[in-house]
């Protein structure tokens, strides 16, 4: 009987919309795609929340640093770095798409032309359920340019070239984009002609593909870095290994610039979104480098007057044993180290309150923004985002993006959470790597 009134009760609203909508009613478009935000794999989740920014351990050189509150909405963030196997997936796709894009040149099966009903797509994609058979003659032939060339190669060994893995996208500069009168909502719309200013005058609509930037990004990391940074240190098995040998999967992917970092997120989202949209979800959030505030206030996991992000102002445990791995006496790399003189695997510590590992040591990381010495002076107190998109030419200061954690090889003022540091976006070093966050639409998502 209750089934019976429950069906009859769901059939009445389903009715009672349908009738609104048809007599003109405001009820809402209709066939809006089913939203559920997945947890993202391997990431945790950072509650919504304020910090103060600013030195927590008043150092001499920053007597004047003011402190500032700021607030900072809900968003996931990796609870690792960017490990070798992951980044290796990236790293397998793009050649894989370059692979395949060359093989359908002469190979059908690898362009999808059709649809499932066997209607003809304007638009034919890669077929990614064809293997690529590497050792297959005829393959060979079409992927040549590929490999490195026979005046390069050590010892007759045919090996892929990897200076020529690179991964093209394109992104929207919405800062400009807003700077600009009369863009209009860049995100869906596309104008042209003019429109009247305030003053009543005709002014040109800005052309939306005017703020759309295109990249082309190298992907493999630069495994020489491990000798660059140290000349006369004995890196070779690093410079051999570190970033191919199953033994350092689970270490952090080291190598990597500003800007190859940057194109994983914008792989990573069009992966999963790809999927969604498959699945016939909506689309998620895009994958980025978290701000240089965003990062401090999970570092410190909520803790606010603490030193580290383990909730504290020592770099020990009560049994003495160090919580980080870092360089805790000059020249000692080992001491505290629990498998490597450099970096270690990750989450080889104890995690923070937000059960985020390696905030302070083993790898340093990339943030999403550039750095400059006044920047806290500069900044909005809420969810603050200070970037600059320096071109090649523009001068080395320009092209500064803050870092923090601290690395492996650094002291502990460096795995402090509040220590800023800079590096080069074009530059790849033997400590630096990076994670990803996500924004959230659901701020109190575990309440």
């Amino acid at each position: 009987m209750y089934k019976i009134l429950f069906i009859g009760f769901v059939m009445l609203a389903l009715l009672g919309s349908c009738k609104r909508f048809g007599s003109g009613e405001l009820s809402g478009a209709l066939s809006r795609k089913p939203y559920f935000e997945p947890i993202p794999y391997g990431m945790n989740f950072v509650k919504q929340g304020s910090l103060n920014i600013g030195p927590s351990d008043q150092e001499v050189d920053q007597a004047n640093t003011s402190v500032k509150t700021i607030s900072v909405p809900s968003f996931w963030m990796d609870e690792t770095e960017i490990t070798n196997n992951e980044y290796r997936q990236f790293v397998f796709w793009v050649r894989d798409s370059i692979a395949r894009q060359l093989l359908s040149e002469s190979i059908p099966e690898f362009l999808i032309t059709e649809g499932r009903k066997g209607a003809i797509l304007e638009t034919p994609h890669l077929n990614w359920q064809e293997p690529i058979e590497w050792k297959n003659p005829d393959y060979q032939a079409s992927l040549e340019e590929m490999f490195i060339p026979e005046t390069e190669q050590f010892f007759n060994k045919k090996e892929i070239d990897t200076r020529k893995l690179h991964f093209e996208y394109y992104w929207i500069d919405y800062k400009q984009a807003a700077r600009r009168e009369n863009s209009y909502n860049y995100e869906t719309q596309s104008y042209g002609g003019t429109v009247l200013d305030a003053k009543g005058k005709e002014s040109p609509v800005q052309n939306r593909s005017s703020f759309m930037m295109r990249e082309s990004t190298p992907v493999y990391p630069d495994t020489l870095v491990w000798i660059r940074d140290y000349t006369f240190t004995y890196n070779e098995p690093y410079t051999k290994k570190y970033f191919s040998h199953i033994a350092y999967d689970e270490y952090p992917v080291v190598g990597v610039t500003w800007a190859q970092a940057k194109a994983f997120c914008v792989w990573r989202t069009q992966q999963l979104n790809a999927y969604q949209d498959m699945i016939k979800m909506a689309t998620v959030m895009d994958y980025r480098l978290p701000t240089e505030v965003e990062w401090e206030y999970a570092a410190r996991g909520n803790h606010q007057m603490t030193m580290y992000p383990w909730g504290s102002y020592y770099t020990r445990d009560q049994e003495g044993h160090f919580v980080g791995n870092f360089k805790p006496m000059r020249g000692n790399y080992v001491a505290d180290s629990q498998n490597n003189v450099t970096a270690t695997k990750v989450a080889n510590f104890i995690p923070n309150s937000f059960g985020l590992y390696d905030m302070a040591g083993n790898v340093a990381e990339w943030t999403s923004n550039a750095y400059d010495e006044s920047s806290y002076e500069l900044l909005s107190d809420f969810s603050p985002d200070f970037q600059y998109n320096a071109k090649p030419e523009d001068s080395p200061a320009l092209k500064r993006k803050v870092i923090r954690g601290g690395s492996w090889k650094d002291i502990a003022y460096y795995i402090q959470s509040s220590t800023r540091s800079y590096e080069y976006q074009d530059s790849a070093k033997s400590y630096i790597g990076f994670r990803c966050v996500r924004s959230t639409f659901k701020p109190d998502y575990w309440e």
